[in-house]
């Protein structure tokens, strides 16, 4: 999930940096400290899209430089659990593949990507369903559904799980392999209704 933060903060510019246009150069300072870094509470800061002093700058003595009391908006992304979105698949794996979601790598398991048995095809490289057909490969378009969020300090060191084992998760042509599979059961359904049916009239 995408939100937008406002953030108060000082901001160090140094002796160097004093000669241009204040404004600018804070702005500057903050996006180059701040973007990229994962906060727990409030995820990964995608972009810092603004940052105004508040007040006239402080300095500290035997500190060149001069402290500005800041207030900043910061455009950021945290994966919240049991959510739905959109992903591509980056990296294939033997033990499941890894999406991308906004800024974020996480990893589907081999158990959580379809509700299926499934093979590994190096080659593809992807996976196969044995009895749907169903498959995956590097850079196709899926629904995942966030299962579980550890964020540490970078993206790095940020782990994600996902599924795609429920209905309407996965790849979008699958709702179609889904449903014919559907038909195909309530038919047999049907049909074995009426032969049971039928043989309890010639029991008669």
């Amino acid at each position: 999930m995408y939100k937008l933060y406002k953030i108060k903060d000082t901001i160090r510019v140094p002796p160097k940096a004093l000669g241009g246009k204040v404004g600018e150069t804070i702005l500057k300072i903050a996006q180059e400290e701040y973007e990229g870094l994962v906060d727990e509470d409030m995820g990964v800061v995608l972009a810092v899209t603004g940052a105004e002093k508040t007040g006239e700058g402080k300095v500290v003595p035997g500190d060149g430089g001069i402290y500005f009391d800041v207030n900043m908006d910061m455009l950021l992304y945290k994966p919240e659990l049991q959510e739905v979105g959109p992903a591509i698949v980056s990296e294939v794996t033997e033990f499941g593949i890894f999406i991308k979601t906004g800024p974020i790598e996480g990893l589907v398991h081999v158990s959580q990507i379809m509700d299926d048995y499934i093979n590994y095809d190096a080659k593809m490289p992807g996976f196969i369903g044995k009895e749907s057909g169903k498959k995956i490969t590097l850079n196709d378009e899926v629904l995942a559904r966030t299962v579980t969020v550890s964020l540490k300090g970078s993206i790095q060191n940020s782990k994600i799980g996902y599924t795609m084992r429920q209905p309407g998760l996965g790849k979008k042509e699958w709702l179609a392999i889904d449903e014919k599979k559907k038909e195909k059961s309530e038919k047999e359904k049907q049909s074995k209704k009426e032969k049971t049916e039928k043989k309890k009239e010639k029991a008669k």
